[in-house]
């Protein structure tokens, strides 16, 4: 209507956390503008040397903030993105406000800084909405005890974390002559199960009645539900239908990104690395990584010793599983000594995650452990990473995360698997049966 005013901008607050999240933060905000104060620069000042993500993270946005700022200076309100729908950005030198939250929380801290920028900017524009943004919850809590408007920043994060895909499904009540026909052809048709307008690529089935039961898996080339077989691994046997699911997606040459998400016992890095060792002959290495996620928030520094004892308490489960493994056999068989010989030939490598970035992802089989403590960007450089006869397997628990900045719906783990689930190179297992102990199986459901 001719009388309607345009509907004002909102102004994003980013904190630190977000743009160590994600260094293209900045350009997720459509048409309104970004706030970035001072002691945010500050904070990434300290992060811009390393080879972490979130070093990577914090140069990429400094060297932005230096493009875009060419021959203008960042204390006006510049465009994030000329003539691209984008809003426009300011560095906030003030980081005074009354009320003041150094003096209220009683501390002078970035985080109360940042709280002051927020509210300065609510109090000099009245008629636009002033959102901090954060992925720190408690800093979020914070903001809205100042009555500012907080939010996490929800890019790249799944919506409906329950309704994640699991990979497979039950069908119950399967005719005989069905499950019959499966173990006799080895196959039948999506419309033998009603399944035809809603299967996806390498989807698993537990195909049962009252007395029968079958196991099936959609292969994208044939378009067939085909007959799943179980099998061993270097003598690591399946325990349960979920496990036999997951050792088809490790041994299957035509499926290359597999990820595993699942509880602790429930067999994840185990089937994993067995899996990885019973086709060592199609890969030149086997790689088995996972993040390092500093113990109470410190780095790895302050661990005593060589940079091989600070990294050891990381890596021992990894090597926990291979032992597991070795226990099957004697100290005289050769599928023993072979364990031995590819450590030592470095034909299987197990080393932190952060030590395997820079290397080629060529003829490799690769695995990343506990991969829920990896951001989206994270897992989307290690898969654009992959070379010619490459297959990487994600593994983790996405209700088990060490790093405060992500959660369930947030993590590298629940992203990917919402995202690339329907694809014909990619598999997807929840393990959801525990098999370590009647203990540990207690611990879970109950604690």
């Amino acid at each position: 209507m001719a009388g309607r005013q345009k509907k004002q901008p909102k102004i994003f607050v980013l904190d630190t956390s977000v743009i160590l999240y994600d260094h293209a933060s900045v350009s997720n905000f459509q048409e309104n503008d970004i706030a970035i104060p001072i002691s945010v620069l500050e904070e990434l000042d300290n992060f811009k040397k390393g080879n972490d993500t979130l070093n990577f993270n914090a140069r990429e946005f400094i060297r932005f903030l230096d493009d875009i700022s060419d021959r203008e200076t960042l204390q006006d309100w510049i465009p994030i993105k000329r003539g691209n729908g984008k809003g426009n950005l300011k560095v906030i030198m003030d980081e005074s406000s009354t009320p003041d939250a150094r003096e209220i929380f009683g501390a002078n801290k970035a985080d109360h800084r940042i709280l002051n920028v927020a509210l300065k900017l609510k109090a000099t524009q009245p008629k636009r909405n002033v959102v901090l943004v954060s992925k720190d919850i408690n800093l979020r809590i914070k903001a809205k005890s100042l009555d500012i408007a907080a939010a996490d920043y929800e890019t790249g994060k799944v919506v409906h974390i329950d309704e994640l895909y699991s990979g497979m499904q039950l069908i119950e009540n399967a005719e005989n002559s069905l499950i019959d026909k499966i173990y006799q052809e080895g196959f039948c048709q999506a419309e033998d199960l009603g399944v035809e307008n809603t299967v996806v690529s390498n989807q698993y089935f537990i195909i049962k009645n009252n007395s029968a039961s079958a196991l099936g898996y959609y292969n994208p080339e044939t378009k067939l539900i085909e007959r799943v077989h179980k099998k061993d691994a270097y003598h690591i046997k399946p325990k349960n239908a979920e496990q036999v699911f997951a050792l088809h997606a490790l041994l299957n040459t035509n499926i290359k990104l597999v990820t595993l998400q699942g509880v602790a016992g429930t067999g994840k890095t185990l089937l994993a690395l067995a899996g990885a060792i019973e086709c060592r002959k199609a890969y030149q290495q086997i790689y088995l990584a996972r993040p390092i996620v500093p113990l109470s928030n410190k780095d790895i520094g302050f661990l005593p010793g060589d940079i091989k004892s600070k990294l050891n308490p990381y890596m021992e489960p990894l090597f926990d599983n291979l032992k597991f493994i070795k226990s099957h056999f004697k100290e005289s068989d050769k599928e023993f000594k072979r364990i031995t010989d590819m450590l030592e030939n470095e034909k299987l490598v197990i080393s932190p995650l952060a030590y395997i970035r820079g290397r080629s992802l060529s003829n490799v089989f690769f695995i990343v452990d506990e991969a829920q403590n990896l951001t989206p960007h994270e897992v989307k450089t290690i898969i654009t990473r992959a070379g010619e006869n490459t297959k990487i397997i994600f593994t983790g628990d996405i209700y088990q995360i060490d790093t405060p900045y992500l959660d369930t719906q947030s993590n590298g783990l629940s992203y990917l698997i919402d995202r690339l689930h329907n694809h014909p190179l990619v598999a997807h297992v929840k393990l959801q049966k525990g098999e370590r102990s009647e203990l540990a199986n207690l611990a879970n459901d109950l604690l």
